[in-house]
């Protein structure tokens, strides 16, 4: 009796840090139950042994800053049969994408000596962006234990199960004291997916939004709050101009605040 096929999955690297890449290196003892559940047929941070694909599942890292990467996803998304982002790049545009509210050409200007032999596009810009993207896995790096889940909701047929509570909701269940609350520390916890455990609360720091805005999450509420522990505009338009500035609900928030400014 021929044995079935194992389902191929391929991991792609677009304009990042590899960071999310390492999250499932990380996976350690785990990693070697995926492996012997998929074929790991692309993932050049792990291996230079490439499988052409098709490929039945294809988690990409990393946003779209050149005109080569915008070529480059569409060839990826006609190879996969189900694509997931993972990480804030992939689903934000990441760090990089504070070039969006600048004139890139004036920092090209700067750095490099000849500019002109720079390709890069204005924007730094999500997957979703340019692809029909399957399932966004966020963080900044994501969570291996969310990215384990992913990968078992796809080879078992399911929809992932991924809290879409925010880190207040972490914070209570390690008993930290809210920040906000008791020191009047700006804190993006109210706002930001759960997924890091709530790190930066837990050592008397606001949270800095890395895992992305949560579902509905009501952003004028809590820069009001920000205005009455004196919060000035400048520094709300930092806060929410970090990992994940590019973030619908994020950038609208940052630009209200950033008019405010001028």
């Amino acid at each position: 009796m021929p044995r079935q096929r194992k389902p191929k999955l391929a991991v792609w690297k677009f304009a990042s840090c590899d960071g999310c890449q390492l999250s499932l290196l990380d996976c350690e003892d785990e990693l070697l139950t995926i492996a012997g559940q998929v074929d790991i047929a692309y993932f050049l941070e792990a291996s230079r042994a490439v499988v052409k694909g098709p490929y039945d599942l294809s988690l990409v890292e990393g946003s779209i800053t050149t005109p080569h990467d915008a070529e480059r996803i569409q060839q990826v998304r006609r190879a996969s049969r189900f694509l997931v982002t993972i990480g804030a790049c992939a689903t934000a545009g990441g760090i990089q994408a504070l070039r969006n509210f600048q004139d890139v050409q004036e920092f090209l200007a700067l750095v490099y000596a000849k500019p002109a032999y720079i390709r890069t596009l204005a924007h730094s810009t999500p997957i979703a962006q340019h692809v029909r993207v399957d399932f966004e896995l966020h963080g900044c790096p994501i969570n291996k234990r969310q990215l384990l889940e992913v990968i078992s909701a796809f080879l078992h047929g399911r929809k992932p199960h991924i809290p879409p509570h925010s880190v207040c909701m972490e914070c209570k269940r390690r008993g930290t004291v809210c920040v906000m609350v008791a020191h009047g520390t700006p804190c993006l916890g109210p706002v930001t997916h759960a997924g890091c455990g709530a790190i930066c609360p837990a050592y008397q720091r606001g949270c800095y939004g890395c895992f992305g805005p949560k579902e509905t999450p009501n952003t004028a509420s809590l820069s009001a709050w920000w205005r009455h522990l004196g919060i000035p505009p400048s520094r709300i338009v930092r806060a929410f101009r970090g990992f994940n500035a590019y973030a619908e609900a994020f950038r609208q928030e940052s630009e209200v605040h950033a008019k405010q400014n001028d």
